[in-house]
């Protein structure tokens, strides 16, 4: 099977994958820059070469006029050789061409006969047969002088300055990948930090947070990180304080229960002392106001567990209705002759209907515990003008103690008139995350009635 360079590149490591990209990045500029260089270098030696070229074939053409054959051959060979040069003079009219003896005659092509008819004021180009370069130019009437220059000497500077240029170019690759290396080694480091805390909690649990040091992108990444941790042991700490209350709250009625239900059992043995038909009953009374307790007790413990959960809401709510069923529900459940005196404004927002039910009929509940018998408790629905509504319940109870006031909306917390009388000490808790859910408040106070006063503050609009 062939793997594709992209999957080899995915599997890499990051630290890799920065090393690559640094050597990659600085061989390019390496390569652009050399390839300029290289370039710029050619162009200046060969057009030195040139001008040389032309220079010469000026000296020559300007100079005394050699008119005959011989004249051109007896010229001193040795001089020509010594500047690695071929000269030699077109004949248009024969079609020869003559040059020093001892010595090679230059290279030739039609473009240069051309300027010896006159036809061209000059032409030079590039033998690469011999490797010169070659310039014809005019010389006396159906003639030109013809000098052919070797090239070997910058075609071989030209190789040395391709292999320095190789070199440096490779030493430079190096150094980027051996600084690509270190810059990630040092860049990366926090995300090491970060897996090896992955990894941590992962296996052991241990929400420990990770130091942070700097301000970049990094450190912000590991805030973010710590931030996190910081929820989730929050979140562990909550579920180990809820089992904790829980269990304890749940082991008062059932060793009670438990104690009743042992007690009849023991009453039908035949050799144990018969119980009154009184004492049954209160046993039995006793037995089904334990079991009610508990399944109070379990209904609000499955509740906050729910709340606990994250959930979206979206669905469009009728508070006005949500608080009308809430009181129908309140009012079944009277058993006082609590009154209930409402005043309800229009008020709709995105939420949970049946989790604002319940903390509506929680606070209503609380409110006709604590009432006196033939009291009444106040309901009001109202507008506050700033995006938000109030649910306002007060009752005409003893109202909440100082000491208690801070306290009232934790978990299985209750104060101590509160104890006497039924209930799990979880409803105001489910009214505070019902209200944090939708994005409210729920505060306690005093009500100018004397007694306690519960706001359930909600966005939405009218």
């Amino acid at each position: 099977m062939i793997v594709e360079p992209q999957g080899r590149l995915q599997r890499a490591s990051l630290r890799a994958r920065v090393t690559w990209l640094a050597a990659f990045c600085v061989a390019g500029a390496v390569a652009l820059v050399s390839l300029g260089a290289y370039m710029v270098v050619r162009k200046s030696t060969y057009d030195a070469l040139d001008d040389g070229l032309r220079q010469r074939a000026a000296t020559v053409a300007n100079g005394t006029k050699v008119t005959t054959p011989d004249e051109v051959a007896n010229y001193p060979a040795a001089f020509l050789a010594a500047g690695d040069v071929k000269m030699g003079v077109l004949l248009a009219d024969s079609g020869k061409i003559i040059y020093p003896k001892d010595s090679t005659p230059p290279p030739s092509v039609q473009e240069a006969w051309d300027v010896a008819d006159g036809d061209r004021p000059e032409f030079i180009w590039t033998d690469h047969k011999t490797e010169t370069r070659v310039i014809a130019v005019p010389y006396q009437p159906n003639q030109a002088i013809i000098i052919a220059q070797s090239m070997v000497p910058q075609r071989t500077t030209l190789a040395k300055l391709s292999v320095v240029l190789l070199l440096i170019g490779g030493a430079g690759v190096l150094l980027a990948a051996i600084a690509g290396t270190a810059v990630a080694r040092t860049s990366l480091r926090p995300v090491q930090r970060l897996t090896e805390a992955t990894e941590r909690v992962a296996n052991t649990g241990d929400l420990t947070p990770i130091p942070v040091a700097g301000d970049d992108e990094l450190a912000r990444l590991t805030h973010s990180f710590n931030a996190m941790l910081g929820a989730v042991a929050e979140s562990q700490e909550r579920q180990r304080r809820l089992v904790a209350d829980a269990g304890h709250e749940l082991r008062t009625p059932l060793t009670s229960m438990r104690t009743n239900l042992e007690l009849l059992l023991a009453s039908e043995r035949p050799d144990a002392p018969t119980l009154s038909q009184e004492d049954k009953t209160e046993i039995q009374a006793d037995v089904r106001a334990q079991i009610d307790e508990l399944t109070t007790l379990i209904g609000d413990l499955v509740e906050l567990a729910r709340e606990d959960a994250p959930q979206v809401i979206h669905e469009p709510v009728d508070l006005n209705e949500v608080v009308e069923r809430s009181l129908d529900r309140a009012r079944r459940r009277a058993s006082n002759a609590v009154t209930f005196d409402v005043q309800l404004q229009p008020w709709t927002l995105l939420g949970d209907s049946s989790a604002l039910e319940r903390a509506v009929l929680n606070l209503l509940d609380n409110a006709v515990k604590f009432s006196p018998s033939g009291s009444s408790v106040r309901l009001n629905l109202r507008q506050m003008g700033d995006g938000s509504a109030v649910v306002e319940v007060a009752d005409a109870g003893p109202g909440i103690a100082d000491a208690d006031l801070p306290h009232v909306f934790e978990r299985f917390y209750r104060s101590s008139e509160a104890r006497t009388l039924p209930g799990s000490g979880l409803g105001l808790a489910i009214v505070k995350q019902v209200a944090q859910r939708h994005g409210g408040t729920a505060t306690a106070g005093r009500a100018p009635e004397g007694g306690a006063l519960f706001t359930l503050r909600l966005p939405g609009r009218p």
